[in-house]
């Protein structure tokens, strides 16, 4: 069913990618040459790339402070953001000059020409940026969106509900809401932890309203792979048939401590950023893929869902 459809997908891609490496690319769509459809590429992408933010700027408007430790998170991702819009905007400037003779073709500018021709996200973003596995036009709307995201922030206020995939290093993110809750209640915070609620309503609600919770954050843009989400008997379910990925409610993260959690029969699913489902330690400690576990109601035990495989992602493959 659902597994041998993604088998069957994974092998499709593996042999589509083998195949590309085959292609000669000495002529482009509609008789345009590589360099000339590389060179196009380069350009739309370039007009659709983000301004950097100011970050000195967002920092006097949302300085360090004891009780808000959102303000910290939101300049540090700045930063994050502005690295790779550096990147990228350096990489397809220089690009377009390279195609035209203009500037030396290094190695370095060929392999960001070979990507963008090919439609794939080139390595030399990736370096600097979140986690993907979407193709170049996915990728970049992403990065559009992410952008948008923190703008609104920046001009509006911390925001009432939070879409998980728009950060960089969502661990810190996390910390931080578990952080203002051991502040505001005098706890030390290695006793607190994160509870978690299912959200009835959609993210429009609160956001129409404002509504935001007294503590934690309202985390929406998660995925269930593996499963599926029962609206009308808050439980985990099985996966529709050919429905590979389903929509997961919005999650009230709830920091708490942790002898006061809620005893409800849950699954621990583990949160990933993509659907590598595998990544390495950084620096920090933390892994570059899995975030954390999530308890999320379930009439069937556990086991059911881990033979299942069954786990959250931020970010689908396309």
């Amino acid at each position: 069913a659902n597994a041998d459809i993604a088998k069957d997908v994974k092998d499709t891609e593996i042999f589509l990618d083998s195949f590309g490496l085959t292609q000669s690319r000495d002529s482009g769509a509609g008789g345009q040459s590589p360099e000339e459809a590389i060179g196009d590429v380069a350009t739309d992408l370039l007009h659709k790339t983000p301004p950097d933010f100011d970050v000195e700027t967002a920092a006097r408007l949302y300085p360090t402070t004891y009780h808000e430790s959102m303000n910290t998170v939101l300049t540090q991702e700045l930063v994050r953001v502005n690295v790779l819009l550096t990147v990228v905007r350096s990489s397809l400037v220089n690009l377009s000059k390279a195609v035209k003779g203009l500037v030396l073709m290094s190695d370095e500018l060929d392999n960001v020409g070979k990507a963008l021709y090919d439609g794939k996200v080139p390595a030399l973003w990736l370096k600097k940026s979140f986690p993907s596995l979407k193709p170049l036009g996915s990728y970049f709307k992403e990065l559009t969106e992410r952008c948008a995201f923190f703008a609104r922030w920046v001009k509006h206020g911390v925001p009432t509900t939070f879409p998980l995939y728009a950060f960089f290093f969502t661990q810190a993110f996390l910390t931080g809401s578990k952080q203002n809750f051991a502040r505001k209640h005098a706890v030390e915070i290695d006793k607190v932890d994160f509870d978690f609620a299912t959200l009835v309503q959609d993210e429009t609600f609160y956001v129409e309203r404002n509504t935001k919770p007294e503590d934690g954050v309202y985390c929406f843009g998660m995925f269930l792979d593996g499963a599926a989400w029962d609206g009308d008997r808050k439980s985990l379910v099985e996966s529709t048939p050919k429905v590979l990925y389903s929509p997961c409610p919005g999650i009230h993260m709830i920091p708490s401590r942790i002898e006061d959690f809620a005893q409800i029969k849950s699954y621990d699913c583990p949160l990933y950023k993509t659907a590598d489902r595998r990544g390495i330690l950084s620096t920090t400690g933390h892994s570059t893929n899995f975030v954390m576990n999530i308890r999320v109601p379930s009439d069937a035990d556990p086991d059911h869902w881990i033979r299942r495989g069954a786990c959250l992602l931020l970010s689908l493959k396309d």
